[in-house]
Parts: C-alpha cells; sequence; structure tokens
C-alpha cells in the first residue's frame, strides 16, 4: 500500500503532467504518419552548396532505396510516401520547381551541406534529448551524395539513411562506440574481449593499421592492459549469417533488421544501452507513437514509391502586423513597440528583403506595402511607418488579413510569406481565421506582449510552423528587441543572418559609471551596432575599441522619435576583441540603461558561432521541461562555453540557471555542444521567456564533434583477406583550438504552462544518475559518478543506494532485491560534483575474469528516489601472454569479435610445457610467476 505522502506525490505529478504544454519551437517536423506512409519528409540544400543536378538525383534514389529497406527492416510496417526537396535560390530558378509555402531550410528533416572545416564526411542526426525523443535533423554531406568511393566506407545510401531516420525519429542511439571500441564479456562463460557491437554474433578481426603518409601497414593487436592497445579497431566479415543490426553497421549485406530482446548485446557499452536503459532498439521503436499508430501490410514491398516535389526558396517577403489597440498605452508599451521595431527593420532583417506594414485596432490599416530592402536608406524610410500612438479595440484576425493582402498586392500569393504578429491584448474571434491562415502557405510569427496576450495566439504560430516569442513589461524596450532580433531568416544563409552579442539592462545608482566590455569575435564584425536606452535622462556614454579609439555622445545618433535610445553603427568590419563602455549616470536618480549589442558575419566564408534556445519536455516522469542552448560554429559543436539561461515571466522572480555539458542531469552527451538543465521553478500558469546568454574565452573553447554517426567503417575482411578502407580524416586539436577565440552571444526563445495549480507545484525526485564509472584496483572496486541534486539537477541529495550484482539485466529489472553496498558513510554532494566511493567486497573473490555490476539510486527522502543509474561493470581481467603480433593478421576466423581465451591458453600452456621440457621446470615456474603479476587495468 502506498503512503499518503506516496500519494500526493503522485497526484501532483499527474496534475503536472495534465496541464503544462510547452510552445511549439522554431523547428519543427512537417512529417506525419499516412497509413504507414511517411508524408511530408523536408529535405533542403544549402544555398553555399553548389549546383549540381546530381544532387538532387541521388537523394530521390537514397530515399526510394531507403523506403525499401525501411519496410523490410521494420518488418512491412513503415515506408516513405511524399519528399519535399528545398532548393536554394542561389540555384537556377526552373520550371520544375514550385514556389515554397511553410517550409524553410531551418525546419527541414534533412539538410544537404558542407561540413566545416572540411572534417569529413559522416551523415549524422542531431539530438538534443533522451530515450524516445525525436531528432533536430540529419544531415549529410554533397560529397556523401556524390562520391560513390564513399559508398565503402558507409554502405549503401539507402541503408545509411534508414540508420539516421531512426535517430530522428525514434530517439534510439548508435550501437558501436568509437571511445570505447572493446569490452570485457563474459557471456561465453569465459573472459573475453569483445568488439562493442550488436549483435554480438557479428564476427570480423581485431586489427591494428600503421600509416606513414598513404603507405598503411596491418597487423596484429596487442594488449594494453585489460583491452587492445588504443588504436586497434574490428574489422567485420563481409559476408554475415546475422541479420541485426541497423545501429551498429547497417552496411553489412546480412544486416536487415534492428536488434530486437533476442539479440541485443545488453553487455555493450554503447549509447543505446546507456541512453535507452538497455533496451533493444527495436523494443523502443515498438514503444514509438508511430508503432502504435501503424500496422503491419500484407505485402512484400511498400504499397507506393515514394513521390517527390521540387520547391525553391524565394526572396523574403515578410509583414510587420503590430497591434495600436488602447492597451498599447499601458506600461509604454506603443513606445517600446516602435523602438523595438525599428530595431529589427534597421538591424535586424536581411538585405534584399520584402517588408510591409500593417497597423490594426478594431480595423486594419496598410501603412506601407512591400518595399525591397537594398540601402541603409530603405532601412530608415520604412521606420517612418512604425506607429506612435495607440487607442480603439483589437481586431486580429484583421490585422493579419490584411497583412496577406499586403503580400499578395505585390507576389499574387501569400506561399512561402511571413507575417510578424505583435499583440498585447484578448481577442475573441482569433479562431475566425484560424482556418484562412492555414490555407495561407504563410508562416506567422508571434510575439505575446505582457501578460494579457490572447491565449489563443500561439494558434497561428502552431498552424504555420512560426516563431513563437514573449516579452515581459519593462521600463525599457530591451525583451521586445530580444524577441524581435530572433526572427532571422530561414534560408540557412547564416551569413546574411543579424547575430545578437549583448542585451544586457543594469540599474544604475546616481553618478555612478557602468564599465563593463563585449566581446567581437573574428567570425562576426560586418553591420555591427551599438544601441543605448535608458529610462529617465540621457546617459554620458563611452565606448572604446580594442585598439583603444573611443566613441563619445556625439557619435551616437539619437533620433527624435525615439530621445532615449541612441545608436552607434560601425563602418566597415569591427575591431576583433573587448570593446569596453563606459556609462555614467549623472540623473538625479537612479535609473535603468540597457546595452544591445548586434551584428552579422565578418566573412561569408567562414560560417559565425552561434547559439539557439530551445525548451522541451523530458520524456521521463513527471515530465519536467528541459532547457537546451545549441553553441556551434558550421556544424561543429563549440566546447567550454559559459552558457546561462534566464527565465522570466511578468509578476514573476527572475530564474537563472548555468547550462551545462557534462553528460550528467539533464544533458544526455557530454562534449556535444548541447548545454542543458531542468527547470522546476513554476510561479503559476502562463507564458515564460528564456534567454540564454553563451560566452566563450580563449583558455577553454575549442570545437568538438557531432556524435550519433552512421560509423566510418575502417575495413572488410572477406575470404580471409583483409581490405581496409582510408583512415577517417581528423583534425588535430591544434586546428580545432585555433580556430576560435572569445566569443558572446544571445538566444532567445518561450514557453507556456497552462492550468498550473498557484501553491501546488510538482514533486520531482533527484535526478537519474547517467555517467557512472567503475574499476577495479588492488581487489577494491571505485566508483565515479557525477552528483544528482535534491531536485533533479539543483541542489543536494539526502543520501544513495548502491546495489551489485553478477547479472547485469537483475540490476536493471529488479534493483531493490539485488546486493546491498553499505553507503551510510557517503553524504551526496552538491548537484553537478565528481563523486568518489571505494567498495571492498566481502563475500566476493575477485579473481581472473570477475565482472560485477554495479548501480545507484539518490534519494531526496523515503518517497522521491531517483530512476536505476546507468549500470557500470568493474572487471578484473589479466590476458594471457601471447607472441609479438606479427606483421600482417591473422586470416582464419579464429578470432571473431574476442579473444577466445581457451584456445590461446590452451596454446600458450603447450608452448610453456615444451620449453620447461627442453629448459628446466624452475624456468616454467618463473614463466608462471611472471604471467600472475600482469597488472589489471580498468575498462
Amino acid at each position: 500500500m502506498w503512503g499518503q505522502g506516496q500519494v500526493t506525490v503522485v497526484v501532483r505529478s499527474l496534475i503536472f503532467l495534465l496541464a503544462f504544454q510547452l510552445l511549439h519551437v522554431a523547428r519543427s517536423s512537417m512529417v506525419w504518419l499516412n497509413e504507414s506512409g511517411y508524408e511530408d519528409l523536408v529535405i533542403a540544400i544549402n544555398p553555399r552548396v553548389p549546383e549540381d543536378a546530381n544532387i538532387i538525383e541521388n537523394t530521390k534514389v537514397m530515399i526510394k532505396d531507403a523506403s525499401d529497406y525501411l519496410f523490410e527492416a521494420t518488418k512491412h510496417r513503415f515506408f516513405f510516401k511524399s519528399v519535399k526537396i528545398v532548393i536554394p535560390k542561389t540555384w537556377k530558378k526552373n520550371t520544375n520547381y514550385s514556389r515554397l509555402k511553410t517550409e524553410s531550410y531551418d525546419k527541414a528533416d534533412v539538410i544537404i551541406a558542407d561540413p566545416f572545416l572540411k572534417y569529413g564526411d559522416d551523415p549524422y542526426t542531431l539530438q538534443y534529448g533522451g530515450c524516445k525523443e525525436k531528432g533536430r535533423y540529419i544531415h549529410f554531406t554533397p560529397n556523401f551524395l556524390l562520391k560513390s568511393s564513399l559508398l565503402n566506407v558507409y554502405g549503401e545510401r539507402g541503408r545509411v539513411f534508414v540508420h539516421e531516420w531512426a535517430h530522428l525519429r525514434w530517439g534510439v542511439f548508435d550501437e558501436y562506440n568509437s571511445d570505447a571500441p572493446f569490452y570485457v564479456s563474459t557471456n561465453s562463460g569465459n573472459a573475453n574481449v569483445e568488439a562493442t557491437r550488436c549483435s554480438a554474433s557479428v564476427t570480423g578481426a581485431v586489427v591494428f593499421q600503421d600509416c606513414n603518409g598513404n603507405n598503411c601497414n596491418v597487423r596484429d593487436c596487442r594488449y594494453d592492459g585489460q583491452l587492445y592497445e588504443a588504436g586497434c579497431t574490428f574489422v567485420p566479415d563481409k559476408q554475415q549469417n546475422v541479420p541485426s543490426s541497423i545501429m551498429y553497421m547497417q552496411s553489412l549485406p546480412s544486416v536487415v533488421g534492428f536488434c530486437d530482446k533476442n539479440t541485443h548485446n545488453a553487455e555493450a557499452p554503447n549509447m543505446q544501452n546507456k541512453i535507452c536503459n538497455y533496451k533493444s532498439t527495436w523494443e523502443v521503436i515498438m514503444e514509438s507513437d508511430d508503432f502504435q499508430n501503424s500496422s503491419v501490410i500484407n505485402s512484400p514491398r511498400p504499397p507506393v514509391e515514394p513521390t517527390f516535389k521540387l520547391l525553391q526558396t524565394q526572396d523574403r517577403a515578410l509583414c510587420l502586423v503590430l497591434d495600436i489597440s488602447g492597451s498599447m498605452t499601458l506600461n509604454n508599451r506603443i513606445n517600446h513597440l516602435y523602438q523595438a521595431a525599428e530595431v529589427f527593420l534597421l538591424q535586424i532583417i536581411e538585405i534584399g528583403s520584402w517588408v510591409g506594414i500593417v497597423t490594426f485596432e478594431s480595423s486594419a490599416y496598410v501603412k506601407t506595402s512591400l518595399q525591397q530592402i537594398t540601402s541603409d536608406t530603405v532601412r530608415h524610410s520604412l521606420t517612418q511607418y512604425l506607429p506612435k500612438k495607440a487607442g480603439g479595440g483589437t481586431n486580429i484576425c484583421a490585422g493579419v488579413k490584411t497583412g496577406f493582402q499586403v503580400i499578395t498586392d505585390k507576389f499574387k500569393t501569400t506561399y512561402g510569406s511571413e507575417i510578424v504578429l505583435l499583440t498585447d491584448g484578448e481577442d475573441s474571434y482569433i479562431a475566425s481565421c484560424l482556418d484562412t491562415v492555414k490555407q495561407s502557405g504563410a508562416i506567422i510569427h508571434t510575439i505575446a506582449l505582457g501578460p494579457s496576450a490572447a491565449k489563443e495566439l500561439d494558434e497561428f504560430s502552431k498552424l504555420t510552423g512560426g516563431l513563437q516569442l514573449y516579452a515581459i513589461d519593462e521600463v525599457l524596450p530591451s525583451k521586445l528587441i530580444e524577441a524581435f532580433s530572433g526572427i532571422t531568416s530561414g534560408s540557412g544563409d547564416i551569413s546574411e543572418q543579424s547575430i545578437q552579442l549583448e542585451s544586457k539592462d543594469l540599474e544604475v545608482a546616481r553618478n555612478q559609471w557602468i564599465n563593463n566590455s563585449v566581446t567581437i569575435d573574428k567570425t562576426v564584425g560586418n553591420d555591427t551596432f551599438f544601441v543605448i536606452s535608458w529610462s529617465l535622462q540621457s546617459p554620458r556614454i563611452i565606448l572604446r575599441d580594442p585598439k583603444g579609439k573611443e566613441y563619445g555622445n556625439s557619435d551616437f545618433t539619437i533620433d527624435s522619435s525615439t530621445p532615449k535610445t541612441a545608436r552607434l553603427g560601425i563602418n566597415g568590419t569591427a575591431e576583433v576583441g573587448d570593446w569596453h563602455y563606459y556609462i555614467e549616470n549623472y540623473y538625479t536618480n537612479s535609473q535603468t540603461i540597457s546595452v544591445t549589442v548586434t551584428s552579422r558575419a565578418a566573412s561569408s566564408d567562414v560560417p559565425p558561432v552561434i547559439v539557439k534556445a530551445y525548451m522541451n519536455r523530458a520524456n521521463v516522469a513527471p515530465n519536467p521541461v528541459v532547457i537546451y542552448a545549441e553553441v556551434s560554429q558550421g556544424f561543429l559543436p563549440v566546447l567550454g562555453a559559459n552558457v546561462i539561461a534566464t527565465i522570466e515571466k511578468d509578476n514573476a522572480a527572475t530564474e537563472s540557471l548555468q547550462l551545462l555539458d557534462n553528460g550528467a542531469g539533464a544533458d544526455t552527451n557530454k562534449n556535444d555542444g548541447i548545454y542543458s538543465r531542468y527547470f522546476t521553478s513554476f510561479q503559476n500558469s502562463g507564458r515564460y521567456s528564456l534567454k540564454v546568454n553563451a560566452h566563450g574565452r580563449k583558455t577553454t573553447v575549442r570545437l568538438g564533434f557531432r556524435q550519433n554517426r552512421a560509423l566510418y567503417i575502417p575495413g572488410y575482411r572477406e575470404n580471409g583477406k583483409i581490405q581496409m578502407n582510408a583512415p577517417r580524416p581528423e583534425l588535430a586539436d591544434e586546428e580545432i583550438q585555433a580556430q576560435l577565440g572569445s566569443f558572446s552571444r544571445i538566444a532567445t526563445s518561450s514557453f507556456v504552462l497552462n492550468d498550473v495549480s498557484p501553491g501546488i507545484s510538482p514533486s520531482f525526485p533527484p535526478c537519474k544518475i547517467t555517467d557512472l564509472d567503475a574499476y577495479i584496483d588492488n581487489k577494491t572496486i571505485i566508483l565515479t559518478w557525477t552528483a544528482p541534486g535534491g531536485v533533479l539537477d539543483s541542489g543536494q541529495a539526502d543520501h544513495y543506494i548502491i546495489k551489485t550484482s553478477e547479472n547485469l539485466l537483475d540490476l536493471r529489472n529488479d534493483f531493490d532485491n539485488a546486493t546491498s553496498v553499505n553507503s551510510s558513510d557517503l553524504i551526496p554532494k552538491a548537484a553537478g560534483t565528481r563523486e568518489l566511493f571505494t567498495i571492498q567486497p566481502e563475500n566476493l573473490k575477485i579473481e581472473n575474469g570477475t565482472i560485477i555490476y554495479i548501480a545507484i539510486r539518490a534519494a531526496a527522502n523515503t518517497s522521491l528516489t531517483s530512476d536505476v543509474s546507468n549500470i557500470a561493470h568493474a572487471t578484473w581481467f589479466i590476458p594471457p601472454k601471447a607472441a609479438v603480433p606479427s606483421e600482417k593478421p591473422s586470416n582464419d576466423d579464429s578470432n571473431k569479435g574476442g579473444v577466445n581465451i581457451t584456445v590461446i591458453v590452451a596454446i600458450v600452456a603447450g608452448c610453456v610445457v615444451v620449453v620447461c621440457i627442453i629448459v628446466s621446470s624452475t624456468v616454467c615456474v618463473l614463466q608462471k610467476k611472471s604471467r600472475r603479476k600482469d597488472p589489471a587495468i580498468r575498462m
């Protein structure tokens, strides 16, 4: 029976689960399942990719092959039905290309783009979350689609696509591990070194490749402690009898399915086991919504082939639809609207875009038809149409329909256009135009200003895939500027887009100075603007560039329309380094002063560092909100940044969280450039705004590589002969370290909590420990892990529960009944701190071949306990003595993914007997003693 406290926890969690929903984030897949067929898959080509018709044709072939392979792999359940390929506007126009609707490069499921720094052509899927959570996108390079030489490295393209689709759609993970390619296993009854793979029945050879330039030689691997030396690799047999698994090596001809419950290798130290709680890939797929909403098709092939539609990106066409109803006079909103929209027109919207302006209250008014931004003169002329006065009712549908008309007057259609809809009020008639919005083929970005903006406003963005933004009421327009700054082009050309480097509000006492700096890094510097705003009276401003040049009040521009804002544009490309600003409030009272800095890429050839902010609901009960910030340059993750998330809500306290990329708590993967944290401080229902501030310094920041990639096959063994592929391209640490200096970035987003009862907040347990590690040293088991919090990944847990077992799955399935470890003296540290604990096994004899499995739960109290951690295993294994490897590896079948200890020991023992007979029994004894002294090294 449950106690009253446990019932309360469950009820609160259920209330929370049912009561809140997250706003639709920017990148949202349009794919839907129609009678087992996937419709509206969007594949987009980056505008920097040179035109090549073979990319389109090979993409079509890849999807057709993938559809057949997916159908077979999912046991006749799924296939691809319709695909849209987005062609960049940099390619020649073609009558076969249709106009985009709400599709865009930034929202595509699959992107085709060159890698940054030419680090290789690994196909990969960007995944933020945990098991069963959908990924962000699949990335293929043009080389992958064009070069036939890569087929031997990754396998047939259709097979690779299915590998990546499983990542993207079903939230499964790789079954190989480049960082832990081997492990010690006892599945066969004897201790063996096995290659990390699924299934364990895949056969092959373990080899080391020595390369000097283009000259490479292959030899057998040596041991280094318990495992093979670094650089050893598993080379599979080309011809196999095993049908799984696609998430390990889809390139093998025999592989036609995913590992299931019967073939899964739970021992392998791979991400699938770690993240998906040792479940097989097929088990995870079976739990997906897709599986529940589909059925087996009684046919040997998919019922139809995929159809393709080619769409081409066009010039950006956008209409500002701005609320000027009476409530916009409150809290200085109309003035803040003017200032923020002015920044958007002067600094944010890209050159070449078409922009119109509509205002609305009870009726709607065209302030200006679409004008193309071809110069700063056009930008300034557009600002003259921004509203300065407010009054009247609120008719949102009138504003939206008039915005559509402005776009139609120029382009005869609203397909592919954008509306930026800003309002602070409620309108009970919004539903009357939802169908018109849905049929428009336009994207609507919504900005809710203040606490009373219509709840139904979000439906416009949800229907059209637009951004949903929210700005709280403040004395300055900086929050609204942050919202507008996120509305950039979805074309994929990051060099055109404005990037926010700084946005800071400071309360400054009278006669006091602000002394701070903002970094202009070498990836940005064009169209750089400094905007200073104040609440009462103009302050004294001094701005000094990295070379010592100073700018004062006289260098800034103050427009009569915005008398409390000063703007400075830097000519040419701004100097790289720290720009120091000194601002004095010499007014008689304290006042609020804000500093906003925006810039664009310094070069079209070097992608700038960017940060993207998102929220999602974790796919584990009780489903807390997770905040994500992706920091990247090109397609490479930026590591070592300091990332702070600020969550705000009208009439509520501001919450700040440091986001981490440590592979613990909310963070799925360590060092993937995705910084994460749980957010649990819900005040009440309504909209919450999110601002992420990412900073990097030269001493800590470097680039990393994407995870969740298709395996780069090192080579194959066929007919007893080993044929190696060229080594995978890698960059030295100094090469990727040298690409980055200091930087500063801002990104914004928002989310909604609905019907959260005031005073009733969900109770969260400590988060699951996901990085437990164990090894044996001197007959002692040493554990390390990252401390969780008392509430998910914040605070401090009360105590730990540690269990051991000789069976891995017993810990997963029956943790409570496993053998307990006395940890009463172990006091949990603060969340994020490294823990270390030693176990002295009392009733367990540690001898050669011993493997002990360990797992942990963290408890906040008797009713709030974390999920069972990942399962670590401590190994004591002394490899057999072996002869010095030959330069050419054996081509027989004696080494099939691991070392058969029984065979090797028998061979060695025979040799020892011969030596003993020839030399003496004394020498034999000495050899045995020497053997026992080999150190056993942690796995």
